[in-house]
């Protein structure tokens, strides 16, 4: 797709400073530069000041809400040639604190330092990620992708052995067996099946009300993106596939993949779902998607805006998938 990388969390050209992780003297260097910024996480949620258009928060390193914070820094990158780190400030705990909402599918609630002025809150990144630019999104996006694997793996998979944060973030080594370790990302397919002028749609169990999307699924180890489209879509749906190509890709950080948006033309229309894998599946004709976009549908709600899953529907009821 031409316009594949219009996605969002698709590529905003940051410069990662990956040669630079391994160097301690550059990273000390760069902590103590006037200039260099940090973007703060609580929970996952990224700050950001509310007042429109929105964005990502870039704290100086002196702010006082990142006190003690310089040995716990990660390396996002640099803009502009200064540097760009991310502190987590999951510890701080809020005066109120909704734990329903945080467990909800979709947490509307934002959490407010009193550090901060009335408009800088941390908010949950699904919610607001079309309110972000291709730069605050990838970085948002990054940062809360690291701390998740961060957070999932403090200890050695090899020995066992409690393992201790490297390469400014970006990799953890244990003292006790020497091996390293390193953030891991999960490949999914995503796919736009159709059959004549019809798309393929489902929908998993616990999903709100009329939610419906496109089917995806895990690559497993060995197989192929083709390979792993023709098979997830016939577990879940029980439809066959032919040919697949590929469409576009974006990173997903909830809470580490990245989805490969395929195309597949159906070889069979009739579907037999897996009900552990998905509750219902249906095919949606062209004029059909177009109401639901509009809102218009009786039965189903338009994809959330940001997925891929929408940005791959809306291309393809605009023609505009080459």
């Amino acid at each position: 797709m031409k316009n594949a990388e219009h996605v969002t969390f698709g590529g905003s050209a940051l410069d990662r400073a990956g040669e630079v992780r391994s160097n301690p003297d550059v990273i000390k260097s760069m902590k103590q530069a006037s200039d260099s910024k940090v973007v703060v996480f609580w929970r996952g949620k990224p700050l950001i000041h509310k007042t429109r258009p929105a964005g990502l928060m870039r704290l100086g390193l002196d702010h006082p809400i990142l006190d003690g914070a310089a040995d716990h820094l990660i390396l996002l990158g640099r803009e502009n040639g200064a540097a760009v780190f991310a502190h987590d400030l999951s510890h701080w705990e809020p005066a109120e604190l909704d734990a329903d909402a945080l467990d909800g599918f979709l947490d509307p609630s934002e959490q407010h330092h009193p550090s901060l002025p009335d408009d800088q809150v941390f908010a949950e990144l699904r919610r607001i990620m079309t309110w972000l630019n291709p730069r605050d999104a990838e970085l948002a996006a990054s940062g809360r992708a690291i701390f998740s694997w961060h957070e999932g793996h403090g200890f050695c998979a090899k020995c066992g052995a409690s393992s201790v944060v490297s390469n400014a973030g970006w990799q953890r080594d244990c003292p006790s067996c020497n091996a390293h370790h390193f953030p891991r990302t999960d490949p999914v397919v995503i796919m736009l099946i159709t059959s004549g002028d019809s798309v393929l749609m489902g929908r998993s169990p616990g999903w709100p009300e009329g939610m419906y999307s496109l089917l995806a699924g895990f690559v497993e180890p060995g197989e192929t993106l083709e390979a792993a489209v023709r098979r997830e879509v016939f577990e879940e749906s029980g439809v066959r596939v032919g040919e697949v190509s590929y469409l576009s890709s974006q990173p997903w950080p909830f809470p580490a993949s990245l989805m490969f948006g395929c195309a597949g033309v159906a070889l069979s229309e009739e579907i037999n779902i897996d009900p552990v894998e998905i509750e219902d599946a249906m095919w949606v004709t062209r004029d059909d998607m177009m109401r639901v976009f509009a809102g218009e549908h009786p039965k189903i709600l338009p994809a959330r805006k940001g997925a891929i899953a929408h940005f791959l529907l809306e291309n393809w009821l605009a023609d505009s998938m080459d």
